[in-house]
């Protein structure tokens, strides 16, 4: 008689993995940016379930004891995950997704195996699942990740707090920063504003999480509307005297904070234009920059989902191009 051992502890380690997944998916959907990533969000959850069930069965056909810890486990797991991703930028919370979808496709593989060798059809048709399942979900990250390689905004929206985690980081990666000390002297001499923003983190998990966290400097969201006034004050100085370098430093930094104007956009008449119009010229523009740009006027301002979604949608195919992954 074949030892069904192997099986067992492959499908016992898939079920706790499925569980954590399942968790996450559903902790997402609050970060999702559009209605569209907020419903994939939700379907991957609701499909995670109904893989955990299906494991489950599989189990109690291969005389696996019901485990009713596992299920338990994996919502922990993934509560704990959640909090310390609180602790990390975005794009290392979403690797560590990625890790986990990675160890799903690698296990899965390793159960198709070890059912083609025990000789049982279902579990191999159930690995078969699994695999096509999660190698889904492996790309999606990949192209969210590359998202924000790509200077944003990602699918999915960071918290405040990871946003302010990934301050430092961010500060690198974007083509102009408050650091730049150009800038620096140029919104020095029309505004002194250092102002420092300080949050007050609840944890999910009691006493895991309970700090006051600052962070200084360009993170979008907690700048007040004084340090956007002398950032324009500070482009019109440089405009008058005639340093241009400087004026198009500051002007590029206060476009990356979301302060874009409509004479700005790389699409002409916007404001003028119906939705449906610039759905389809959004799908001409080929730049990231430019997307970006859209992305933040629009939010600012009309906060279309459609016009939102369809930016997105070109932002993610430049992704997809980008990582070599094909429509």
């Amino acid at each position: 008689m074949t030892d069904t051992t192997p099986l067992i502890n492959q499908l016992r380690a898939l079920l706790l993995l499925t569980q954590t997944e399942e968790q996450i998916a559903r902790i997402r959907i609050g970060q999702a940016r559009t209605d569209a990533v907020r419903r994939e969000l939700a379907q991957n959850a609701d499909h995670a379930a109904e893989r955990t069930q299906a494991i489950t069965a599989q189990l109690r056909e291969l005389g696996g004891v019901a485990d009713v810890v596992t299920p338990a486990l994996g919502r922990l797991g993934a509560l704990v995950k959640a909090t310390f991703d609180q602790a990390e930028p975005m794009e290392e919370a979403l690797l560590q997704d990625l890790q986990l979808e990675h160890q799903l496709v690698d296990r899965a593989t390793y159960l198709k195996v070890l059912a083609e060798a025990a000789k049982q059809p279902k579990v191999h048709a159930l690995a078969e699942r699994l695999i096509t399942a999660h190698t889904a979900t492996v790309e999606w990250l990949t192209v969210v990740l590359a998202e924000e390689a790509l200077g944003g905004p990602a699918a999915l929206r960071a918290t405040p707090l990871q946003r302010a985690a990934g301050g430092a980081t961010r500060l690198a990666n974007l083509p102009v920063r408050f650091a730049t000390n150009t800038v620096n002297r140029a919104v020095d001499s029309a505004q002194h504003a250092g102002e420092q923003t300080t949050g007050t983190i609840t944890g999910v998990v009691d006493n895991v999480v309970d700090k006051a966290t600052s962070f200084t400097g360009a993170v979008r969201e907690t700048l007040t509307v004084g340090r956007l006034a002398s950032l324009r004050r500070a482009e019109r100085i440089a405009q008058r005297e005639g340093n241009k370098p400087v004026a198009e430093a500051v002007a590029a930094t206060r476009r990356e904070l979301g302060d874009v104007t409509a004479e700005e956009l790389p699409i002409k008449g916007y404001d003028s234009m119906s939705t449906p119009d610039i759905v389809k010229a959004v799908k001409e523009l080929n730049s990231a920059e430019d997307l970006r740009t859209v992305i933040r006027y629009e939010e600012t301002h009309k906060a279309r989902a459609s016009v939102v979604s369809a930016t997105q949608t070109q932002l993610a195919r430049l992704a997809k191009e980008a990582v070599g992954i094909a429509d």
